[in-house]
């Protein structure tokens, strides 16, 4: 569970008080008859409909009350955006001091307790005030800024790093040799599936390599495997974890959304710091190396490096259609690479990608027999290693990711991803793939 830092402003609430005890009382009453009802599963066609009104009522009100007041409201919890709160700080600050924009801190409680198919949905309403707060022309890229800054765990282990050159995580070990961080995805039972652990170690090691002075670029690898199906191989990541889906330990704010506003977007712009006038944000060079598969969020990981190298037996893939999730900012990066022809066949249709057919080296540089990963590797790394390459990867980016794009497309996806991790569709699909063997 997230330790919430924040403290909230000590000024009232600024926004018209009229539209606020509207919004409270019927939170309230939304709240009153869903208490009063059995858990979802549980409800008879009259009870979903009458849970099912309610919450279009209540989302309605929220959804009117952020287009009108995500600025002013995002003023007050920053104190007028001199604050940096990240979205889990942010949704937490808002529960206190805007009572029925958001879920409190104990109805989310009661979610993380339950399954996926068990749940109310509270999460779409974060979504909701998320997206008024991405799209707001000033809330929003303070927001981004927000989550570009290193996170406490980093600034924590960073005089540990900074010696050692070695930190050991549960998902990720990061090591610093010759100036190059190799961060080595490590969940070597589950095929590096992703889930909240990964996400916050992953960023905490992404932190790292950019704050040290020592690191001039960084790599990431699957580590080798103790999976029965993949024993002793490297494999690079397998996606979301479905099983922690179905049992309700994929979250909105601390995965889906942290996941790519975090780490994703650090390693595309930097980590955002108060150092040089040159830049505010610091950079490096990143290369991913991918054996066995990158599927799903696998995939996705490869948008953002500037070198992504393939064994030749290993294969791409964007499962979209058949778990019914959106695949994170695949939908706003993957059509740069493959055009969108291909991008609709490997988002909407599933289609799979082998690294060594023609479609496939747009989205990888090279392609290398297995046995040549090693030797590859020090090639590529010895290339990227070079003050013009930093400045100018910095300039692809901002030319072909303008944050503006960016943070609008994030905007719909907090919404629209929500939506989608409570449809029936997917809770069906992720109920089926959670009671399945391992």
């Amino acid at each position: 569970m997230t330790t919430h830092s924040a403290t909230l402003p000590a000024t009232p609430p600024q926004g018209p008080p009229s539209d606020r005890r509207v919004l409270a009382e019927a939170a309230r009453r939304a709240d009153d008859l869903l208490a009063g009802l059995p858990a979802p599963p549980a409800r008879d066609a009259a009870q979903h409909e009458a849970a099912s009104t309610a919450l279009d009522g209540i989302r309605a009100l929220r959804t009117h009350y952020m287009e009108a007041h995500a600025e002013e409201i995002y003023d007050e919890l920053t104190a007028g955006r001199t604050r940096y709160l990240r979205i889990d700080e942010l949704v937490w600050a808002a529960a206190t001091a805007c009572p029925g924009l958001v879920p409190t801190d104990e109805q989310m409680a009661d979610e993380r307790s339950r399954k996926q198919a068990d749940k109310e949905g509270r999460e779409i309403d974060q979504g909701i005030f998320l997206r008024g707060i991405l799209r707001a022309p000033k809330a929003g890229p303070h927001l981004l800024d927000a989550m570009l800054r290193p996170t406490p765990r980093a600034l924590r282990l960073l005089p540990e790093f900074a010696a050692s050159g070695v930190v050991r995580m549960e998902a990720v070990r990061l090591e610093r040799r010759d100036g190059v961080a190799y961060l080595t995805l490590c969940r070597d039972d589950c095929l590096n599936a992703e889930d909240a652990q990964q996400v916050e170690d992953m960023e905490t090691a992404v932190d790292l390599a950019l704050l040290d002075p020592s690191v001039r670029m960084g790599l990431v690898r699957g580590g080798e495997m103790s999976h029965p199906r993949y024993r002793g191989r490297r494999v690079f990541c397998a996606g979301v974890n479905l099983k922690k889906l179905s049992s309700g330990d994929i979250p909105l704010v601390d995965f889906l959304l942290r996941r790519e506003l975090g780490y994703l977007n650090k390693i595309v712009r930097g980590v955002f710091t108060d150092g040089s006038w040159r830049s505010r944000l610091i950079d490096k060079p990143w290369m991913a190396a991918v054996d066995s598969f990158a599927i799903g969020g696998g995939a996705q990981l490869l948008l953002v490096f500037d070198h992504v190298l393939a064994a030749s037996d290993s294969y791409i893939s964007l499962p979209a259609a058949k778990e019914g999730i959106i695949p994170g900012a695949a939908n706003y990066r993957l059509t740069r690479f493959t055009g969108p022809r291909v991008a609709r066949q490997v988002i909407l249709g599933g289609r799979q990608l082998r690294a060594d057919e023609p479609d496939a080296r747009t989205l990888v540089d090279e392609v290398v027999p297995p046995e040549g990963m090693d030797a590859a590797i020090e090639a590529v790394l010895a290339r990227l290693d070079g003050d013009a390459v930093l400045a100018n990867r910095r300039m692809v980016n901002l030319a072909e990711e303008p944050p503006e794009g960016f943070g609008r497309y994030m905007a719909e996806f907090a919404l629209q991803q929500a939506l989608r991790i409570y449809g029936a569709d997917v809770i069906g699909k992720v109920g089926r793939f959670g009671a399945g063997p391992a």
